[in-house]
């Protein structure tokens, strides 16, 4: 369909009553979420033209009446102000913003718990792991700080350097993370919207999702680190060096 072509419109699947219109113009529509399975096609028409279309002939009023209005507000109008204005002005009138009833409530709050519980779920059997992890790389180097101690340094010493170390190698993969986070989500974008032929973004690695991330992922690592190596030099020093 180009523009300039002539197609034929109707208000039924039955096609009664056709109509001819001229193609003005072709336009790619909006993304929207809550139509993500939804068919692709449609077409808007004049106002006239769609009453004329679409109304019907037995109901006087079907011309006259509507069922929802859209409103864009202009400049920094504030939307819910406007809305409980209107309501105030119109008994009987339902207005409320589009944008925050749709993500207070349908499948936009559950997709949200979803996501928070699958989140809590994973940082918690991560933490396990590395908790179970990093005891098992402590105990490898048992005759390591088994020697240090007996060369004279103390368990507050070693505990400091545990820290340190904690904090690089939890930095490092915290950045690891997130680098490899924003190199994939092209990737992941492209195939979601290949697959669900549409422009939505499935995936947005935020400034705020960064340091999300990294105030989750270093004091984790550290807190890991730290628990794994106190516990070991809570030993004593002859049977850290197996004497």
């Amino acid at each position: 369909m180009s523009v300039g072509d002539i197609v034929t419109l109707a208000a039924d699947a039955n096609g009664n009553q056709p109509q001819q219109f001229r193609v003005a113009g072709v336009y790619e529509p909006v993304p929207d979420p809550m139509r993500l399975n939804s068919s692709k096609h449609e077409a808007r028409l004049h106002l006239p033209d769609l009453l004329a279309l679409t109304a019907d002939p037995a109901d006087p009023l079907a011309t006259e009446t509507v069922d929802a209005v859209n409103i864009a507000l202009g400049g920094t109008s504030d939307a819910e102000e406007f809305s409980r204005d209107l309501m105030a002005r119109v008994p009987g009138l339902i207005a409320q913003p589009v944008r925050a009833a749709a993500y207070r409530t349908g499948p936009f709050l559950v997709l949200e718990r979803f996501h928070l519980a699958i989140a809590i779920v994973t940082i918690l059997a991560s933490t396990v792991f590395l908790l179970a992890l990093t005891v098992m790389l402590v105990d490898e180097r048992r005759e390591t700080v088994g020697v240090l101690r007996l060369i004279g340094l103390s368990a507050s010493r070693l505990l400091l350097q545990v820290f340190a170390e904690g904090v690089l190698v939890a930095s490092v993969g915290a950045a690891f993370g997130i680098l490899l986070a924003i190199a994939s989500q092209g990737l992941i974008n492209l195939y979601f919207q290949w697959r669900y032929d549409t422009a939505l973004v499935f995936v947005r690695i935020t400034p705020g999702v960064v340091w999300r991330s990294i105030a989750i992922a270093v004091p984790l690592g550290v807190v890991g680190s730290v628990a794994a190596s106190w516990v070991l030099l809570r030993r004593g020093v002859l049977s850290l060096a197996r004497r």
